[in-house]
């Protein structure tokens, strides 16, 4: 196998053992170590020439035998990549270039003095360490804590930080109705967006007859703007694999598939890897750990449909069917893939799994809410100044998440709303700020909590165009097998186009209403269940930009391009690029004098105000 520091397959809980702590001791583990941030998003950021021109400097001052660099999983700050973190003292470079490599090894490695440029700067105080950084120290990872830590492409990384050895507990120390009952009582509920309790759904898969069952992951992930599940799968892999191999003894089945989009190629390398190598180790097959356990895992890929996010879609696009989902019940874990009896969740879950084992139940309960345990990854994104992946205690309020780690809304905008839960989510307005992120307070205000995509907007937003926005999403993404979902969001979207068109009447508002709680009620999947929330929530919380839009034909935000209205000011120099730049002539004025614009050709393309370099163009 490729990882030198394991040469042997791993027979035995002993072997296992003794592998970690011949790994703990070796020379090549304990080297000073530079982690390099090495997901998807530092690596279109320029990570990997960080990473060469690291190797490059080390091997020229000698350090090579001293000093190891490690491709790492997301840090987290995805704004500011590519970022690195120095082992030894914990120290966070953000923006780094491969110029950088030389100030970074000459002055920090060998001259013990950090590199000022690349340190993180808040509200104009230096912070160098990556527990004293705000992003960093307000999080509380669990799922995310080997991301940054560990090598995702090298199983000898994860077996040195206690990979497996939940795997080892439960085959050697639990039944399968003991390792229910521990996930059961940490209270872990799915993070796939239902939040159903995950020790319910395996009891039900487990007591099912059959001598065939099957465990399956969902990575496929379509929500705009989501990431979670990509970075772990990037990340740390084995922790999934070791997660659906526990389930799968816990369930009674050999065989398991993880149903990835084909968007992530990195995602699925890494977890192919994983697989692979757990497989090379003994740790996937006949016999794991020298018991009786057999179990395999096999990755089929999807094509990106939105729909196979729902489980009895996702199962038919494995079996080679159409991606449609399916009347239940009955439910998969009755009968589910191939009409056998199948568990489904999704990524972060499984993930989890192995350190309750490891930690066992009470210490993962003790973390979240009364009744939403442990803790949530969120991708978040939009108007905020440092976008990333977060994670959090279930229960953190929203205000915290935004402004305590993401460091607030840019440009002193003001926050206006953030929609969480994807296109089936719902929108928090300004006066819910301080929700805590649980499941039940946010299906009070008409959101879920949903894979965890959470998009922050500022004022400069239209709550309508957003509604519409999703709207369109999934109309498109809508397999048309239900009436209420196919038809339905077609006739929601057409109402909306016309209110952003300035062509609603008042009526559409009830109209939109009714429908969205239709649509809801009667459509056959969760797709088209939640495909209206995003314009209930909008309705429930900023009705008064609807009516604004169909009264006052305005859009407060200047965003829906039917009503907005461009205006030359007295700013104006005359220098004249406007009215060279509209395509329709609708600007007149002579040379040094104020320009002014037909309203009535105007077309509103915006052309005007983006090539005006005097500010002199404003937009209502």
């Amino acid at each position: 196998m490729d990882d030198l520091l394991i040469n042997e397959r791993i027979k035995t809980p002993d072997d296992l053992k003794k592998i970690r702590e011949t790994i703990c001791a070796s020379a090549e583990f304990n080297k000073e170590k530079v982690f390099v941030c090495a997901g998807g998003g530092c690596i279109a950021s320029g990570s990997m020439k960080v990473k060469d021109a690291l190797i490059s400097e080390l091997q020229k001052k000698g350090l090579a035998d001293k000093v190891a660099v490690v491709e790492t999983g997301c840090l987290g700050p995805c704004a500011v990549g590519p970022v690195i973190v120095i082992g030894k003292d914990g120290t966070f470079y953000q923006n780094v270039s491969a110029d950088d490599a030389t100030a970074i090894v000459h002055d920090h490695l060998i001259g013990g003095k950090v590199v000022e440029k690349l340190i993180h700067v808040a509200d104009d105080v230096k912070q160098q360490n990556v527990d004293e950084i705000p992003f960093f120290k307000n999080q509380k990872k669990v799922v995310l804590n080997n991301c940054g830590k560990i090598n995702p492409n090298k199983i000898s990384d994860y077996i040195a930080v206690g990979g497996y050895s939940a795997l080892s507990k439960v085959l050697t120390s639990m039944s399968s109705d003991e390792t229910i009952a521990e996930v059961g009582s940490s209270g872990l509920r799915g993070r796939g967006g239902a939040g159903f309790p995950t020790g319910t759904k395996w009891t039900f898969a487990q007591k099912s007859e059959g001598d065939v069952k099957y465990i399956l992951c969902n990575a496929d992930e379509g929500d705009p703007g989501a990431f979670m599940d990509r970075s772990i799968l990037e990340g740390d892999p084995h922790s999934v694999v070791e997660g659906m191999a526990v389930g799968a003894f816990a369930i009674g089945c050999k065989k398991g598939f993880v149903y990835v989009r084909a968007e992530y190629p990195l995602a699925v390398d890494r977890l192919q890897n994983a697989i692979n190598q757990a497989r090379e180790c003994g740790l996937l097959g006949k016999n794991i750990l020298g018991t009786e356990f057999e179990f395999d895992l096999e990755i089929r890929m999807g094509s990106g449909a939105f729909v196979c996010g729902e489980e009895t879609a996702l199962m038919a696009s494995i079996e080679g069917k159409r991606g449609e989902p399916r009347p239940r019940p009955p439910f998969p874990a009755q009968k589910g893939l191939w009409d056998k009896p199948t568990v489904l969740n999704n990524v972060e879950t499984y993930s989890n799994i192995p350190r309750i084992i490891s930690n066992g139940a009470p210490w993962f309960a003790s973390i979240g809410t009364a009744k939403s345990k442990g803790t949530k990854i969120f991708a978040l994104a939009g108007a905020v100044e440092i976008s990333g992946l977060v994670e959090v205690p279930v229960g953190t309020p929203l205000r915290k998440v935004i402004y305590d780690i993401g460091g607030g809304v840019p440009n002193g905008k003001a926050y206006k709303a953030a929609q969480i839960g994807g296109p089936s989510g719902g929108c928090i307005p300004a006066d819910h700020l301080d929700v805590a992120l649980d499941y039940e307070s946010l299906n009070e205000l008409g959101a879920i909590m949903g894979s965890g995509g959470l998009i922050v907007m500022d004022e400069t937003s239209c709550m309508v165009d957003v509604a519409r926005f999703f709207l369109e999403f999934v109309q498109d993404e809508s397999c048309g097998k239900c009436v209420p979902c196919r038809e339905g969001t077609h006739q929601m979207l057409q109402i909306i186009n016309r209110i952003c068109e300035g062509k609603g009447e008042m009526a559409d508002i009830d109209t939109l209403q009714k429908m969205a709680v239709t649509i809801k009620n009667a459509s056959l999947c969760g797709l088209g269940q939640t495909a209206s929330n995003p314009v209930l929530s909008t309705l429930r919380h900023f009705r008064d930009e609807y009516e604004e839009h169909i009264r006052d034909k305005k859009c407060r935000a200047a965003v829906c391009k039917s009503l907005i209205v461009f205006e030359i000011t007295d700013k104006c120099i005359g220098c004249g690029l406007c009215k060279k730049a509209c395509p329709v002539s609708a600007i007149c004025g002579s040379t040094k004098t104020r320009h002014s614009i037909n309203t009535d050709m105007c077309t509103r393309c915006g052309l005007c105000y983006s090539t005006c370099k005097f500010d002199a163009i404003i937009k209502y």
